[in-house]
Order: C-alpha cells, then structure tokens, then sequence
C-alpha cells in the first residue's frame, strides 16, 4: 500500500460524512443506473470504499449478489455501519491479486479506484480473469483537475500556504488519470479489446465547499501529506482550501467531470 492509498485513521469517517455526498453521489448513481441497464447476475465491485455504489447497487438489484472489496480494511468498516442488505457482502482485497476463481461474476465495477492502482494493466488484467466470458469491466476516473472546479481551487490554495514539501497528491493520484487513450492502451495489454470511454459531467450540490475542503485536507490522503507539516499550518491550509472553494462556490456551482470507461470481455 502505498502513501496515496493509505485510507485509514480518521480519514474514513471524513471521506464518508464530507466528499461521499458532494463528489461521489452524483456519479454513483450514473454507475448504477449503467449497471442496472447491463442486468448482471454477479457483481464485483473495486475499491468500494465507504459503499457509496455497493449500498445503492444493492438497492437497484435486489435479486443479484454484489461482493464489494477494498484494499483498506477501515474503509470497509464504514461501509458495514449501518445496515447492510442481504444481496452484499464487504471484502478486504487487492484489486491486482483478486481472491476469486476465474469467470466468477458478470460485471467488474469500480467507481473513482483505478488511479490508486500501481499497476493498472495488472488489475485490469485480474478483472478480466475473474469475468465470465462477455462480461463487463465498468469504471469511472476524474477527469484533469482543472476541469474539477472546486477540488482545483482548493489544491491551489493549500499549495500556496503550505511551505516545502508542496501537497501534490491531487494532481498525482485522483486527477492524474485522464488520458483516455492512455487507458484504452492499458485495457487493451489487459486483453480487453470492445472498449468505450465517455466524459460525463456533474454538478456538486449546493452548499458543498465548505464539506468538500475538509474531506480533501482531512478525509483523503491529502491528510497524509499535510501531517508533515505543523498543526498551524495544516489549521491554515484548511481555512484557504474553504475560503478558496466558497469563492468559487459563490459565483458558480461546483462542476465535474469524469470519464466513464466501460470494456468487454
């Protein structure tokens, strides 16, 4: 596991109470909605984090069996809290060394993971192996940060206040997988070759900035590089991520955007 992947300490609860409903819900629903079109009988998701897609794949598709994983225990731990519908069941796992035979389940679906992966054609490659012949890998990364309005300002403003070593997980890591054909190259080493990628768009809901700068400087692993700096200056860049995200909030709602990826076996 690596720094960026790091979800654990306070970081879950953050994630799920800040950036699950003014990032993550809007697009959950569009993967749902794809995933109830693709009637599978099987599901494997990745990355699942808090559950933000398990719980409401569960909910459209109460008759298909749904196994969520994530290779960050405390993050599955969240996603249990609550109750849990019959049809889904919570996994630690690593997305590039599933624990699942080959041609278990009719669709792969993961939502804002694969830019966490370090080797990308490694996990694709996996979830092929585990899908039945015809089945379906479907995910969904961000598209370039300046193309996400909120979450550009908000890194803008924390490098600024942040003395050496500069934060760069935002652009790295969660913003730093947007070149489509880039992906469609690593599918295709994977052994996909019916491939599709669209940019969807989204709008976070109102009153979002304020949850969404706490969630990047305390619910991600922003946090991990922060930590490296004094109490003062994590305090100081948390301020001017808000007020940074609230200017932009205040002229405009927060767009977007993504790329939604879909390959077949």
């Amino acid at each position: 596991m690596t720094l960026d992947s790091n979800f654990a300490g306070s970081i879950p609860a953050v994630y799920d109470e800040c950036l699950v409903p003014v990032l993550f819900v809007p697009f959950a629903e569009d993967l749902v909605r794809r995933t109830v079109a693709i009637a599978p009988a099987q599901v494997l998701e990745l990355a699942a984090g808090t559950g933000v897609v398990s719980h409401r794949l569960a909910a459209a598709l109460p008759e298909v069996q749904i196994v969520a994983t994530d290779l960050n225990p405390a993050m599955l731990d969240v996603a249990r809290n609550g109750e849990v519908a019959s049809n889904l069941s919570f996994q630690a796992a690593d997305a590039q060394a599933l624990p699942f035979v080959d041609d278990s389940f009719d669709l792969v679906v993961a939502q804002f993971g694969a830019m966490f992966f370090p080797d990308k054609i490694g996990a694709y490659a996996e979830a092929r192996r585990v899908l039945r012949n015809g089945g379906t890998l479907m995910f969904n990364v961000w598209d370039r940060l300046d193309a996400n309005i909120g979450s550009a300002a908000i890194h803008q403003a924390v490098c600024e206040v942040v003395p050496e070593p500069k934060p760069e997980f935002m652009p790295r890591t969660p913003f730093g997988y947007y070149d489509a054909a880039l992906i469609e190259g690593q599918l295709r080493a994977a052994g996909f070759t019916e491939i599709s990628i669209e940019h969807v768009e989204r709008l976070s809901p109102p009153g979002s900035a304020a949850k969404l700068a706490r969630g990047m400087c305390l619910g991600s692993p922003l946090a991990n590089e922060l930590a490296a700096h004094p109490i003062v200056v994590r305090e100081q860049a948390l301020a001017a991520a808000t007020a940074a995200a609230e200017w932009e909030e205040a002229k405009k709602p927060l767009a977007m955007s993504a790329l939604v990826i879909i390959a077949r076996k």
